[in-house]
């Protein structure tokens, strides 16, 4: 089904999204909001630049944009994927519960922030290039990976993990980290640490038509929790 979201507000394109019996591609999108919000099982093709809050509450959709991203993508999302062909705004993946967001370039401030898991619930953010500062904020738990493609420097930004008490960050960088907070430690993550990524890497690298063994060639930081972490004693009955 082929939607032309050049005339109608984000109300109206959405109710055309919730009623729609097929998958559907969105052409002309020009800032509207809270596209695929809550989507279980369609399949979303977006052509231009959607508004803030796509996919959040997504249980199970997949959203493909060819194009950038605003604000909030993924908020609270609970299954499924999100692509995204270009580059991302602030808060991305704001308490994701569980799916995988794959952007090809950069992110803004406070990516992945207030991510959990649980079970077999592990959410994933994977970004192609650099981000913003406030990266993993109370990390509780998931995997994010910054792969700093193109960049000449760190690929994050300031407060990288502050308040972490669960979960991963793995950064790519050949640079040494500085002015990390107290509650993380970082690693040179090993080979056994690199292969806990290699799956989700190749499906990035299927996305965006690179190559697995190249986004894995370097080196990497590994980013956990500090087991002295203070703030873990406000996340459990210790």
């Amino acid at each position: 089904m082929n939607i032309s979201a050049k005339n109608l507000d984000f109300k109206k394109l959405n109710e055309q999204i919730k009623t729609a019996t097929e998958d559907i591609c969105i052409t002309d999108c020009y800032g509207q909001r809270f596209i695929g919000s809550c989507l279980k099982e369609k399949k979303i093709t977006i052509n231009g630049t959607p508004g803030n809050a796509l996919g959040a509450y997504l249980d199970g959709g997949v959203i493909t944009v060819n194009g950038n991203v605003q604000d909030a993508v993924g908020d609270t999302m609970n299954d499924g994927k999100i692509i995204i062909h270009g580059s991302a705004g602030d808060a991305l993946g704001y308490a994701m519960r569980g799916g995988s967001i794959f952007v090809r370039d950069n992110a803004g401030y406070r990516t992945g922030i207030h991510m959990k898991e649980y079970k077999d619930k592990k959410p994933t953010i994977i970004i192609g290039g650099q981000v913003g500062s406030f990266l993993g904020e109370y990390l509780a738990g998931g995997l994010i990976v910054v792969l700093g493609i193109n960049s000449k420097d760190v690929p994050v930004g300031n407060f990288t993990g502050t308040g972490m008490h669960g979960g991963k960050i793995f950064i790519k960088t050949d640079k040494k980290l500085v002015g990390l907070p107290a509650q993380v430690t970082a690693e040179i993550a090993s080979k056994e640490e690199l292969l806990e990524i290699e799956k989700t890497l190749s499906e990035f690298a299927q996305h965006f038509n690179m190559n697995t063994q190249h986004l894995l060639t370097g080196q990497f930081y590994v980013l956990k929790p500090n087991a002295k972490n203070p703030y873990k004693q406000l996340y459990t009955a210790n």
